[in-house]
């Protein structure tokens, strides 16, 4: 009972932070979605449900919604398989591994807002580094981030440049993680690359791609700063991210009933997603 009292007394700090920061602005949000601000009152009046049937009939919602599906579509995939490809390379044995991984974190050390700016000025369609690098081999200037078509596609690779270098040391750690013995045994009864990976690495890694497939996913759904300090949402709704609508509606245009049904429709669907992540990829003997 003692022992148990002091895991407490070293959880409580973390479990008070989790429920300060964490879940009460949950709630909170969630149960101001029911209510508007009256200007005349200052007060808040109960409306129910208007302002998630408000949403049903809202067009830019539904662009809101399309951007924000369709950018996950493409860039949790592509972080995940990227990250598994980048830690298997990096767990091989080979003479200056260490430089070469710590090359391969240097993204980890550049904060998001940074890289995001950086990014911004190397996809800069006048003076750019990228249209720069595409001369030299004959293509033409891109417009990038002010192009309509191609503004989703920049963020997806300013998301995986940053991302796949952090998930990458999750999987790699889950390597290194597997006995050595395994491997030996393996490759004594014959086996080849493809069947180690296969029989050998994917499935102990499963619980690892796990939690780096739901981790992922909900760092991309509540992406946020690149639109903000790119594109405004911009060009013609092509980055207008759910994330990104909420606040715009909360802080630019006032409607936090709106901001606040935004966000907790958003929390629904993620949770939903997650759930079929964990019905999918949940380990077998613990399905």
């Amino acid at each position: 009972m003692r022992r148990a009292s002091v895991a407490y007394a070293f959880l409580l700090p973390a479990l008070l932070g989790l429920a300060l920061f964490r879940i009460y602005p949950i709630a909170a949000s969630f149960l101001k979605s029911f209510y508007v601000r009256s200007f005349l009152t200052k007060r808040e009046v109960f409306v129910g449900l208007e302002g998630y049937w408000a949403l049903l009939e809202d067009p830019i919602f539904w662009k809101s919604v399309w951007v924000t599906v369709l950018f996950n579509f493409v860039v949790n995939p592509v972080q995940v398989i990227a990250a598994l490809g980048l830690a298997l390379f990096l767990s091989a044995p080979m003479r200056g591994i260490h430089a070469i991984r710590s090359l391969f974190m240097l993204p980890i050390g550049i904060s998001l807002p940074v890289a995001v700016v950086i990014w911004g000025v190397v996809l800069n369609p006048n003076a750019g580094l990228m249209n720069s690098l595409l001369a030299l081999i004959g293509v033409p200037a891109q417009r990038f981030l002010t192009s309509p078509s191609q503004a989703l596609w920049s963020i997806v690779l300013i998301a995986s440049w940053k991302g796949v270098s952090y998930w990458m040391i999750f999987l790699l750690a889950g390597i290194k993680g597997i006995p050595e013995t395994l491997y030996e045994a393996a490759r004594i009864d014959g086996a080849g690359a493809w069947q180690i990976l296969t029989r050998i690495t994917l499935p102990l890694l499963r619980r690892v791609i796990l939690f780096v497939v739901v981790a992922d996913t909900i760092s991309n759904y509540l992406l946020f700063v690149p639109a903000y300090l790119l594109t405004r949402g911009g060009p013609e709704n092509a980055t207008n991210f759910l994330m990104y609508e909420a606040f715009k509606s909360g802080f630019i245009y006032l409607d936090m009933n709106r901001s606040m049904t935004i966000v907790s429709t958003l929390l629904v669907f993620l949770l939903v997603v997650i759930a079929l992540e964990f019905r999918f990829l949940k380990p077998q003997h613990e399905a």
